[in-house]
């Protein structure tokens, strides 16, 4: 066992992953990304396109470039910068990979059997499910530890991750005799729509991957397209309830005034107070309207970035070597605790 001190972990830093994976939609804007730009004022930033966890399952090569520019265009366009924290894609850092190894030999087959999001995308036939989906929070928890960041903001489907990180960190600095090395994590839950829902049913979740493009607002559509899915998204006869309480059963009327809410950075009670007893037809108009002026200067500086793809990539290189300067002296540490002869 080593006896060997290391330099504390840096105690404001943040990361977080985004899929490459189609396009980027108003529930992945208002459940994460938009929190993302505040963050930057108060803690140094680490924003991950996650593309090794991507290929967990098959991914088209020229779709994954594509998608990878475009979700770097989106965060840009919503206010990180790439200049003063770090934005880069997963796989420019091998260290990832490196630290996710090790992992794999310090997590237990019981803890990744236990993953609800394993059982949901790997369905009935689990023998069929890559390897790599079993043990991709293993490749999480080494996302965040190799910068041995101690704060992630998430949405609630990731917290099961996030405890499972920290389990690992734990066993790792237990069995190492290295208390203190991994930190923490701890989740950073963020914002009032944390969860927006589908446009067509409002029990699903919002998702780039639903066959149905009238499920979900795109951070690509424009005006006109905004206004339509908002127009024909799914709700029932009944007027707006006045209180949160007039929402149980009437999944889709809480999804719109929760959209709302969040566009207008207003509270449900306050917006309830304002259009409660309304019809869904005046109420649409007033959602399309906020969604379109929240939404039009995204997409207007995101199709501006996207017409110099080139430049994309020089940024995420750039943020590539940033993110490997930075994780480099943890994993060579890792190295030296494991007992591996190397360089240092």
């Amino acid at each position: 066992m080593t006896a060997k001190s290391y330099p504390p972990a840096p105690s404001k830093r943040v990361f977080s992953g985004i899929q490459p994976t189609g396009n980027l939609t108003l529930g992945n804007y208002l459940g994460a990304i938009r929190n993302w730009a505040p963050l930057q004022r108060d803690y140094e930033c680490l924003y991950c396109i996650v593309d090794l966890h991507a290929i967990t399952l098959f991914q088209e090569p020229a779709a994954l470039h594509d998608a990878t520019r475009q979700v770097a265009a989106a965060l840009i366009a919503c206010g990180i910068d790439p200049d003063e924290h770090v934005l880069f894609n997963q796989s420019l850092n091998p260290d990832h990979a490196e630290l996710a190894w090790y992992f794999n030999c310090v997590a237990r087959m019981g803890w990744l059997s236990r993953m609800t999001q394993f059982k949901e995308k790997a369905g009935k036939d689990r023998e069929r499910a890559s390897a790599g989906l079993f043990v991709y929070p293993n490749l999480m928890a080494a996302d965040i530890l190799a910068y041995r960041a101690g704060h992630v903001p998430v949405g609630e489907d990731q917290k099961q991750h996030l405890e499972l990180a920290n389990d690992i960190g734990e066993k790792f600095n237990h069995d190492w005799a290295v208390p203190g090395f991994f930190p923490e994590i701890e989740p950073l839950i963020l914002g009032e729509a944390t969860r927006v829902m589908s446009l067509r049913d409002g029990t699903k979740k919002m998702s780039k991957s639903d066959p149905s493009d009238m499920s979900r607002i795109n951070l690509t559509d424009d005006a006109d397209a905004i206004a339509q899915k908002i127009r024909k998204a799914k709700t029932d006869p009944k007027p707006l309830p006045e209180s949160a309480e007039g929402f149980e059963d009437r999944p889709e009327a809480r999804n719109l005034v929760t959209i709302y809410a969040a566009l207008t950075e207003r509270t449900t009670a306050q917006v309830l107070g304002e259009v409660g007893g309304a019809g869904f037809g005046d109420f649409k108009k007033k959602l399309a309207d906020a969604a379109v002026a929240h939404l039009s200067p995204i997409t207007s500086e995101m199709n501006r970035l996207l017409a110099d793809p080139a430049e994309i990539d020089r940024t995420l290189f750039k943020g590539g070597d940033k993110a490997r300067a930075m994780s480099a002296p943890v994993v060579a540490s890792v190295r030296d605790i494991l007992g591996f002869v190397h360089p240092g």
